[in-house]
């Protein structure tokens, strides 16, 4: 019982900065686009057509990696999102399906990795013995992100248009 106060002390704490909240979800989340921009320049236009696009290296190849690494604290905001919504209003087709597709990613993240994709394409000797078409399916995943960033999107113009840009200043 003292768990289920817990939860709801921090949903309560939630919904009264929700803006906020959502706000730096939507941040975080966005900066993503930037790695899927790489991924389908660099990664997949290499394979589909032999041609790279924007091959990073360097320093460039870092900020990309730290952008990625943006991403679980991303999946964790933007996911309390939409369990949020399920909390307040019940079961939605949409919210438990960007769960699932938020969920996904950690199946992307931590076992299907952009390396493993890359040693794939790029036909490394010492790439792991796995079918080739998983690469394709961690690519799908990666971009299953892109609905819930857009509807991230925006319940964030949707929260600012209802004037609930003052909450968030307040928060700060």
């Amino acid at each position: 019982m003292a768990l289920n106060s817990q939860v709801n002390r921090f949903f309560n704490w939630y919904n009264r900065h929700l803006t906020l909240n959502i706000s730096i979800a939507a941040v975080l989340f966005t900066l993503q686009l930037i790695h899927l921009y790489w991924l389908f320049t660099d990664v997949i236009l290499f394979k589909l057509i032999g041609r790279s696009f924007f091959h990073l290296t360097g320093v460039w190849y870092t900020l990309i990696l730290i952008v990625d690494y943006t991403e679980i604290p991303a999946l964790i905001s933007t996911g309390l999102i939409y369990v949020n919504e399920l909390r307040k209003k019940g079961y939605s087709f949409k919210n438990v399906l960007f769960i699932i597709l938020l969920a996904s990613q950690f199946l992307h993240i931590f076992w299907i990795t952009d390396e493993y994709v890359i040693e794939q394409f790029a036909h490394v000797s010492n790439a792991p013995i796995l079918p080739h078409w998983l690469a394709w399916i961690a690519i799908l995943i990666d971009y299953g992100e892109v609905p819930v960033i857009i509807d991230t999107l925006k319940k964030v113009f949707d929260a600012l248009k209802k004037g609930d840009i003052n909450k968030v200043k307040e928060s700060f």
